[in-house]
């Protein structure tokens, strides 16, 4: 306590709770990689009758750690023919943004690093920068696979943004507000997934695309285009990418929380047990990922016509007739 009242006379309790707030997001963001990488393995090992990563420690829990110490003292290399400043800047470009998206998500009723009412807008204004990144890390590249990569990345993530969006503003409309807090507080009573579960299904396949997950790992597809948009990255470079790739699966995962699942209140029927709304949280946030990481492994990959026809010509029809449904149901309703 000593030392967060000298922080705060330092710094000035708004600022002390960001740079607090910076350094723990940091430290959920490597262990949140490290924790779904083994996941990911033991989840696709089992579907597919395996056993997956089982030498380096313990059910080989310490198998990431060891990956993780490999990628950062490898070799920072530069191919002779990219765009350097471009080059260096896309991994950097596509992790910030994440630790920005942190910043609003309400992981309990106090936990909780700025409760702004805008909230929600500025996580999906700061998820554009990922776009953006992905881009000019497959242009700098000058590769054509990381190249076509970079431009299937925009593409769909563009396309699948729109379904996203109208989805939210059901939501948003429905609780009146793009404060996190507010939204989690309009469903003391019922869970948004309840009342609109189409919404949540839509977001749920929006947020695979946006996050280019299996069935829509087009960007990153490769049989097809080697590794995409981070075909000539290694190292440290590449590492970024990764961590920012897990990092928007819990950004995604923890806002559909917030949004249908009830943030961090207890499941319908178990408000008497004393458990933390914190680990309800992490709890429902993990449950969702671990849905995410089970599709992956078992639907095939989409051609990419089939993608974006599977959006324009389904998602965002369903989207925008559900949106217009609902707000005239809430019109009824008050």
């Amino acid at each position: 306590m000593a030392a967060w009242q000298n922080l705060v006379n330092f710094l000035g309790p708004d600022l002390a709770r960001i740079v607090v707030g910076l350094v723990g997001v940091l430290a959920l963001v490597q262990v949140n990689a490290l924790f779904l990488v083994w996941l990911e393995r033991k989840v696709a090992a089992h579907i597919q009758l395996r056993i997956g990563p089982k030498e380096v420690g313990p059910f080989g829990i310490l198998q990431t750690i060891v990956d993780g110490i490999k990628l950062v003292s490898k070799e920072l290399i530069t191919p002779r023919h990219v765009d350097r400043k471009l080059f260096v800047l896309a991994p950097i470009a596509v992790f910030l943004p994440v630790l920005v998206s942190f910043v609003v998500i309400p992981f309990s009723e106090r936990l909780l690093i700025r409760d702004m009412n805008v909230g929600l807008l500025l996580i999906f204004a700061f998820s554009t920068f990922n776009v953006l990144a992905v881009l000019v890390g497959g242009w700098a590249s000058n590769n054509k696979y990381s190249l076509l990569g970079a431009v299937r990345a925009v593409a769909q993530n563009v396309a699948y943004e729109i379904p996203l969006l109208l989805t939210v503003l059901s939501v948003v409309m429905w609780s009146n507000s793009m404060q996190m807090s507010e939204i989690v507080a309009s469903q003391s009573k019922v869970w948004h997934v309840f009342w609109m579960p189409v919404a949540a299904l839509l977001y749920l396949i929006c947020a695979l695309a946006e996050t280019n997950r299996a069935p829509f790992d087009i960007p990153e597809a490769e049989s097809e285009l080697v590794a995409g948009f981070h075909t000539e990255y290694g190292g440290m470079r590449f590492a970024l990418f990764f961590l920012a790739e897990y990092s928007n699966m819990l950004i995604v995962s923890a806002v559909a929380t917030t949004l249908f699942f009830g943030g961090w209140k207890s499941f319908p029927g178990l408000g008497f047990l004393p458990v933390p709304g914190l680990i309800w949280f992490f709890a429902k946030t993990y449950l969702l990922i671990f849905v995410a990481i089970w599709v992956r492994w078992t639907f095939p990959r989409l051609r990419f016509d089939q993608l974006m026809n599977f959006c324009w010509k389904i998602m965002i029809p369903v989207a925008l007739l559900h949106l217009i449904v609902y707000a005239g149901i809430i019109k009824l309703v008050r």
